[in-house]
């Protein structure tokens, strides 16, 4: 019973990281466009009524926006207010880094070392985990996933001789966790010898 209970709360709470963020996204386009109708109401009416121009026209406008905001968070100084931003605003939420640096490891774009793949010694075993930071002391704070959800766990302050890094991509770990343990031979193989 507590194994069906915690599969259904781990289950559902990935669930909803995925569909939150992309109800959200539709939410905000859907207000953009409405807001930017009366901007291309004028042109709309210069077409015919059976086409649906408004809609068309601010779809394509805000799509024009998010488009030129694109472009302009990838200069320099566009990155230097973005993250200005993300610090000031963003920073203060809740859970926001972490959630930034797996995302940020799962499409890997990151070269942070948060959520490095690693093998820990619990008890008698080796444990698939992930490094969430190294302590000024030379100890690892770990994060051990629950199977199969690798969204919920326990989180471990270890000595490094009892956490072996891996030598394989994140989304490869992930897969195992997720997988009730299938290719944990594959981890075993590439932990990082000394």
């Amino acid at each position: 019973m507590k194994y069906a209970r915690e599969f259904v709360t781990s289950t559902l709470v990935g669930g909803l990281l995925i569909v939150v963020p992309v109800y959200l996204a539709v939410l905000l386009l859907l207000k953009g466009m409405k807001s930017a109708a009366t901007l291309v109401r004028p042109f709309a009416a210069l077409l015919p009524d059976w086409i649906p121009a408004e809609n068309l026209f601010s779809l394509l406008l805000v799509l024009i926006i998010c488009f030129i905001v694109g472009v302009a968070v990838r200069t320099r100084s566009g990155r230097a207010v973005r993250e200005r931003m993300e610090v000031a605003l963003f920073g203060r939420l809740p859970g926001y880094g972490l959630i930034k640096s797996l995302t940020q490891r799962l499409a890997g774009d990151s070269e942070e070392s948060a959520w490095t793949p690693a093998l820990v010694e619990l008890e008698d075993a080796l444990v698939p985990a992930f490094i969430i930071e190294t302590l000024d002391d030379g100890r690892f704070t770990v994060f051990v996933p629950s199977v199969p959800t690798p969204l919920a766990g326990a989180v471990y302050v270890l000595p490094p001789a009892r956490v072996h890094i891996l030598d394989v991509p994140f989304t490869q770990a992930i897969r195992s966790v997720s997988r009730w343990g299938s290719g944990s031979g594959d981890l075993v193989a590439a932990m990082r010898k000394g």
